[in-house]
């Protein structure tokens, strides 16, 4: 398949600009930390001075895994769809900080199994709902201890889907979410097979597995990686070992990233669609925040293996796209200080003494307030 062409988001003369604007607002030389560096990448992605988000959209994608099967987690298959009427229902974690943020939220049927669509009328559509099943079918993807999670034609149909469905979207900032049960084994495998790093470093818990389970979970993903020693590029690893959620969300991703869209990651499953996307196009990583550090055991190795660091670290493990939600006001936040924060011209506020120890020798810094 085409991958969505990316551009090199750097441009010397924009990032000295908000370098600029950060260093001469009315505060110390870098006072608020990070969120001087989050407007900063902001107003790189969407090449603004004053970078305004609007239009937020928070995007679930859920899918079932064959590989549920195998004990891998502590809830069983059927919570998945039950989950998604959840959210459909706006009952769920992610329902409620949407609302609370004003983020559009949308739920994608990327491969559950259940018919969410019964009895209504041919061609009724549910608000909040869209059906994108890979050829339609009520089937998740296949259990990989016996074979492919998805065909090659599969992935490159999920990752459509998800290109097509950003595309659609109004915005300019798209928020991962997702729903699977059994997708935490999925993204570990991902990992592994990426990174290089044993699966026993990349498994946790899930959804609450006791240590006895764990390992259980760590034997049957070894299984995986065994049986799939082949696939070894990351669209090999997306189709054999991934879900139908991944893979729609490795298309979404790109398309975001080609739009210049803001990407906020969730958790450790989003992040292993980004891993999937930074392996295919590594310029992805420019155009995404992370949002939090997950207390899945994987995310701590997904992060440093990506080399970037996220906003928050709440000890979350819920997925969703809730931790993406809670660090969204973070992201507006950077925007409104860069856009409305007066300098020190404006404000006719003081500038630091010029004896003032120690001096500074960063070149882009500004004069600080007197004391």
């Amino acid at each position: 398949m085409t991958l969505p062409a990316l551009s090199d988001i750097y441009n010397a003369t924009r990032t000295q600009s908000l370098q600029h604007a950060l260093d001469h607002k009315t505060k110390p030389l870098g006072s608020l930390g990070r969120i001087e560096a989050l407007a900063l990448q902001i107003g790189q992605i969407l090449d603004s001075n004053a970078p305004e988000l609007h239009a937020p959209q928070m995007v679930v994608f859920a899918a079932d895994h064959g590989l549920a099967a195998r004990g891998v987690s502590a809830y069983p298959s059927d919570v998945t769809w039950q989950m998604v009427e959840n959210f459909l229902a706006g009952g769920a974690a992610v329902s409620v900080l949407s609302r609370q943020h004003g983020i559009a939220l949308t739920v994608v049927d990327c491969g559950v199994r259940h018919n969410f669509l019964a009895g209504l009328p041919p061609g009724a559509q549910r608000a909040g709902l869209q059906v994108r099943k890979v050829g339609g079918a009520e089937q998740g993807a296949a259990d990989s201890t016996l074979a492919p999670a998805m065909d090659a034609a599969q992935c490159a149909a999920a990752m459509a889907q998800g290109q097509a469905l950003v595309a659609a979207l109004p915005g300019n900032a798209l928020l991962l979410g997702e729903m699977g049960i059994g997708n935490t084994s999925a993204a570990a495998l991902l990992l592994s097979r990426l990174s290089g790093l044993d699966i026993s470093l990349c498994t946790g818990a899930g959804t609450g597995l006791d240590a006895h389970a764990v390992q259980h979970k760590i034997a049957v993903l070894r299984t995986v990686l065994t049986r799939h020693l082949d696939a070894q590029t990351p669209l090999q690893a997306l189709a054999a070992m991934g879900g139908f959620e991944i893979a729609t969300m490795v298309g979404a991703v790109l398309q975001a990233a080609h739009e210049r869209r803001v990407v906020v990651v969730d958790g450790f499953i989003a992040s292993a669609a980004v891993l999937v996307s930074h392996a295919l196009q590594p310029l992805v990583l420019q155009r995404c925040v992370f949002a939090h550090r997950s207390g899945e055991r994987g995310h701590e190795a997904m992060l440093q293996y990506l080399g970037v660091q996220p906003l928050l670290d709440l000890g979350l493990r819920l997925g969703e796209g809730s931790g993406a939600a809670l660090a969204w006001p973070l992201l507006q936040s950077a925007c409104a200080l860069l856009r409305e924060m007066a300098s020190f011209s404006s404000a006719g506020v003081a500038t630091k003494r010029a004896d003032a120890q120690p001096q500074s020798t960063d070149p882009h810094a500004a004069p600080q307030p007197a004391t």
